[in-house]
């Protein structure tokens, strides 16, 4: 393969996938077979990356593009070796609205300018002294905790929108629930995506819908640019979706390195660096900050195909599909109940995901340390609190986050000092499982 990843070699007689082989990153099938995997990446990636601008009011046809973008930045500066679509990451949700209730949506896209720009210094670092750092600073029981106080930050919000569409939303809830048990492979893990077309098909029928801006949009033209204004304020909102996405991009490293059963650890800093700036790019423009996908994680699993040439057609398809207005005034009619009831189980699931994380590296809650790290995080992030100094001002995911890490590292050096419990050393941190399966807010 080159350097910049986009010249592959053809895998068996390109039409199928070996016995007991798969398709590797520099492989890939014949054109025809590779277009349509790359396709069903987009479609996998629909629901997630479309929820974001809907739920935060940006442009879906914009985020669409800077998702296409961003893949191909990624592939590029991973020179290929990491297959990987970046679509909106959920973590962004609950900063993006705090920010516009106080500067609009401009204030909100400084803020996500910033989160990329520290996401992308923290992968320089990481490429230049490795991840011990970070897998330090970050234990499972900090990470769970940080990821599970940001689903459930959200709570309010989903309610907000759940009431003004009780039956609706119910409906969507239920569609998704059912998707998810009664169908395996691709079709239930679009479970999300079936419950919202199941929702707004009920949402028509009760005339919730409004389709004047479809009829009003032109059929071929760019998306709807903006222009970002910063404000040293939101920092203190971002911060948090940063340390995330640090644990996402890990994780989604590891995990492929898992299943194409080789090393990718090297290629760690250059991922967290390739966000990094796909969300810079994208918050200049008006677009959410990206991360990688689970959900194209399990359509590699399903269908054994690891390609990155699959991933190149997904940003092609993606950046396509949003010179479209028209597909993205049609996105944009998604109406309240509809969102409220995708944010229930949505917002749930992320919650639910810090708690995966946990069961995932056994971590201990017969020790006082990290039941308090869990306990006051999840409190502080639950019940929203807010701190303001001068001209910033920190919310709950904030200080939860400064909470989690506070405490963790706080009571584990009392405790080592004082030799008063057991607590975890540096090698039983480097050596836990921490981010070595998808757990994501993608």
């Amino acid at each position: 393969m080159s350097a910049r990843g986009i010249g592959w070699t053809l895998h068996g007689d390109g039409r199928n996938v070996l016995p007991g082989r798969f398709v590797a990153p520099e492989e890939r099938l014949s054109w025809p077979r590779t277009i349509g995997i790359g396709a069903q990446h987009v479609v996998a990636m629909f629901g997630a990356t479309f929820l974001v601008p809907l739920i935060t009011g940006f442009p879906p046809s914009t985020t669409l593009l800077f998702s296409g973008v961003g893949t191909i930045l990624f592939l590029v500066i991973t020179a290929g070796k990491v297959p990987s679509y970046l679509g909106s990451s959920f973590a962004f949700i609950a900063p993006i609205a705090a920010a516009q209730s106080q500067y609009g949506a401009a204030g909100a896209l400084g803020g996500i300018i910033m989160a990329g720009a520290a996401l992308a210094i923290i992968g320089g670092i990481v490429h230049t002294g490795g991840a011990h750092w970070i897998q330090l600073a970050m234990p499972p029981i900090v990470t769970g905790s940080i990821v599970a106080l940001i689903g459930l930050n959200l709570a309010p919000t989903a309610k907000a929108s759940f009431e003004q569409a009780p039956l609706t939303a119910l409906v969507t809830v239920i569609a998704i629930l059912l998707v998810t048990v009664l169908f395996k492979g691709i079709l239930g893990r679009l479970s999300i995506l079936v419950g919202v077309l199941a929702g707004y098909v009920v949402a028509m029928i009760r005339g919730e819908v409004d389709f004047a801006a479809i009829g009003n949009a032109a059929w071929i033209g760019l998306p709807d640019f903006s222009a970002p204004e910063f404000h040293l304020s939101v920092v203190g909102l971002f911060v948090p979706v940063v340390l995330v996405l640090v644990a996402e991009n890990i994780g989604h490293v590891k995990s492929v390195a898992a299943m194409t059963d080789r090393d990718l650890d090297p290629l760690t800093g250059r991922a967290l660096m390739a966000d990094g700036l796909a969300t810079m790019i994208a918050g200049a423009g008006g677009g959410s900050g990206t991360t990688t996908y689970a959900e194209n994680i399990g359509v590699m699993a399903a269908s054994r195909v690891y390609s990155t040439a699959a991933y190149w057609v997904a940003g092609i398809v993606a950046i396509l599909l949003s010179l479209f207005p028209k597909f993205g005034a049609l996105i944009a009619t998604v109406p309240a109940g509809v969102l409220g009831g995708a944010g229930v189980v949505l917002y749930g699931m992320i919650g639910i995901l810090g708690v995966r994380i946990w069961v995932q590296n056994q971590v201990n809650f017969s020790n006082p340390i990290n039941l308090s790290t869990a306990g006051v995080a999840l409190v502080i992030g639950i019940a929203d609190f807010t701190w303001v100094i001068g001209d910033l001002t920190f919310a709950g995911i904030a200080l939860g986050t400064a909470a989690a890490l506070i405490i963790f590292h706080g009571m584990t050096a009392i405790a080592r000092a004082r030799g008063s419990e057991h607590v975890p050393g540096p090698e039983e941190l480097e050596s836990s499982d921490h981010g070595s399966r998808p757990s994501k807010l993608g």
